[in-house]
């Protein structure tokens, strides 16, 4: 039901100013560029951030821009699939499972010194709770109630699930007394201190660090029991539909944004990093997330990757 509200929501917004600005020309060329975010869990904060980049993007691009922000991944590539918006922010996951159709393209992801920036997955437990261990968990789960974030989610949902069934909990088995998906890496990491949950899913880089960064939790309150690999940065995309030039033009904007317009550039990345200035924009392939699809193709009970 959250998923299917998140979706009326933005198809609701959408529908009376994009009906005829988000189609395209017969050059492939929209009047209007309509771009789809996910909030992070703090979408005020998420929309003072982008709001230079929309400013620069409109300049540089002569035309107008809007923002479409959702509250799951779902919503952004029901939105691409819908032709409701052009670009748009995904993760990594939710890119595998939005490229399934072969009708987007991933133009840039952030990166550090010219390879892509990594970040991982975590599931934790509150810091009083009497779980040390993964092992306690397994010996526990009956007993307890696990907190995924949202379906769509690398870090927060395939990661994590991907390895509690590699070690015996698959979710759907009935291991854990209860699991739900909270909707964001901030509301899985508050409803585990809070004591509703007792393990959650989350990323320690946007979710831990931002929780602690917006002065939500403390560092000390959270329990960590297991870390994933590092995960591949998150893909910004374009429909293969849009105008290759057009396209083109975009991507340069992003990978040259770091040099022309730092103050930009940092208003949007200081929501998500400590060190805003480590990171640039960079060019991106398809191919680089052929790990996630693996990792998808491997879970026998994920239906949602063919």
């Amino acid at each position: 039901m959250k998923k299917f509200t998140g979706l009326l929501l933005l198809m609701m917004a959408l529908l009376p100013a994009c009906r005829d600005k988000v189609a395209l020309d017969t050059n492939g060329m929209p009047e209007k560029l309509v771009i789809a975010h996910f909030n992070t869990g703090d979408a005020p904060a998420m929309k003072r951030g982008l709001e230079p980049m929309r400013l620069y993007l409109q300049k540089k691009l002569g035309m107008q821009v809007e923002y479409i922000f959702t509250n799951d991944y779902t919503s952004v590539i029901e939105a691409l699939r819908s032709k409701k918006v052009h670009i748009a922010y995904l993760s990594p996951f939710s890119y595998v499972l939005a490229s399934q159709t072969h009708d987007i393209t991933p133009i840039v992801c952030t990166g550090e010194n010219g390879k892509p920036s990594m970040y991982h997955s975590i599931i934790f437990t509150a810091a009083n709770s009497s779980l040390n261990s993964m092992a306690d968990v397994k010996a526990k789960s009956k007993s307890l109630s696990l907190a995924f974030v949202d379906p769509a989610s690398t870090s927060g949902h395939l990661i994590p699930r991907a390895y509690l069934t590699s070690i015996g909990l698959n979710p759907d088995n009935n291991v854990f007394k209860q699991t739900v998906f909270e909707g964001s890496h901030i509301a899985s990491i508050l409803s585990v201190v809070s004591g509703k949950m007792d393990v959650g899913c989350s990323t320690t880089e946007y979710g831990l660090e931002l929780a602690v960064r917006k002065g939500l939790i403390k560092k000390e309150q959270i329990k960590v029991l297991w870390q994933s690999d590092p995960i591949v940065s998150s893909p910004i995309v374009a429909r293969n539909d849009l105008n290759r030039n057009f396209v083109k033009e975009i991507q340069n904007l992003y990978l040259n944004l770091n040099k022309d317009a730092p103050d930009v550039f940092v208003a949007y990345m200081k929501i998500l990093h400590d060190h805003p200035e480590k990171y640039a924009y960079m060019t991106v392939q398809d191919s680089m997330y052929n790990g996630i699809r693996k990792i998808a193709k491997g879970i026998k009970d994920l239906n949602t990757v063919n």
